[in-house]
């Protein structure tokens, strides 16, 4: 008798061929989930990817071996839906779907083995207003690798906070030359004078500096290719106030107000809710939401 995992991957299979889904992302959060599922005759399935924690402790010839495609994702305690919109962000970077695929997505809770929803997405439509999510823009970026780790640095902030404490930030990513021209600094800028291979980041000291960082008032500033260029600095320009800004407060609208006066696209953690919240052109084109309860403490 076929146990729940297995059946319920059987129905998204046959949901995305019924709908005509390229892919299936199968969000498995262990080595024993894995290894159950290379065993299993569901591992011929061409159309499977499998979305694992980054640090999961598999090899990637494993999944080769196996012949099997593998997503490495953030780690984090994301809801479902984060979840699946920041696999989506990764599977366009990494090239495994496009911005205008169709995807069906099975997943758990996370940090749990067991399956129990099923969702389908057409990435060339737009999400709803309570679930924004646009990656074309974005993919169109020059700035889009940096961003994408930016998006991860903000991710942990978000769901873990500082030393046990909620912590609230903005980064602006690209344009440096017009961003440093409408903002300045609040406080002393702790990254003058470094040689720039030593603001990487891809520097793991740079990216636990950055987050220590954050607790300073005002903008991480970040290069296109992914330099820090500046740390505690004052956003000039107006706050943008639409009705799509409501509830927001002034480091969001300050945010928005950057990415609409330049090229750089802005990414705001939200202190009180651990929430990240993207914006382009002063709109917001994606937002990742943490399990806010299972904050570090």
């Amino acid at each position: 008798m076929k146990g729940q995992k297995s059946i319920i991957i059987d129905n998204a299979l046959k949901l995305a061929e019924e709908t005509r889904c390229e892919s299936l992302f199968l969000f498995l959060n262990t080595a024993r989930d894995c290894r159950w599922f290379f065993r299993s005759s569901l591992q011929a399935k061409g159309s499977i990817v499998l979305v694992v924690p980054r640090p999961l402790s598999i090899r990637d010839s494993e999944f080769k071996n196996a012949g099997v495609r593998v997503l490495r994702s953030w780690s984090g305690n994301q809801t479902r839906f984060s979840r699946i919109k920041y696999a989506f962000l990764q599977g366009v970077l990494q090239e495994v779907i496009q911005t205008d695929s169709r995807v069906v997505c099975v997943l758990g809770p996370w940090g749990k083995s067991h399956l129990d929803t099923i969702t389908i997405h057409d990435l060339g439509l737009s999400w709803s207003e309570e679930f924004p999510f646009d990656v074309r823009c974005l993919i169109n970026n020059r700035a889009f690798l940096a961003l994408m780790a930016v998006v991860d640095i903000a991710l942990d902030i978000g769901a873990l906070g500082r030393e046990g404490k909620p912590v609230g930030t903005t980064f602006v990513v690209g344009d440096t030359k017009n961003v440093i021209s409408l903002s300045h600094q609040a406080v002393f800028n702790p990254f003058k004078g470094y040689p720039r291979r030593e603001r990487l980041l891809t520097r793991p000291e740079v990216v636990e500096s950055i987050k220590e960082l954050a607790k300073l008032d005002g903008a991480i500033i970040i290069s296109d290719d992914g330099v820090v260029e500046a740390a505690g600095r004052h956003l000039d320009t107006a706050r943008i106030a639409t009705k799509h800004l409501r509830g927001l407060g002034a480091r969001h609208r300050a945010a928005a107000g950057i990415s609409f006066r330049t090229d750089a696209v802005s990414v705001v953690v939200s202190e009180s809710t651990g929430r990240v919240t993207i914006f382009e052109k002063g709109r917001i084109v994606a937002t990742l939401e943490p399990v806010i309860s299972r904050r570090l403490v």
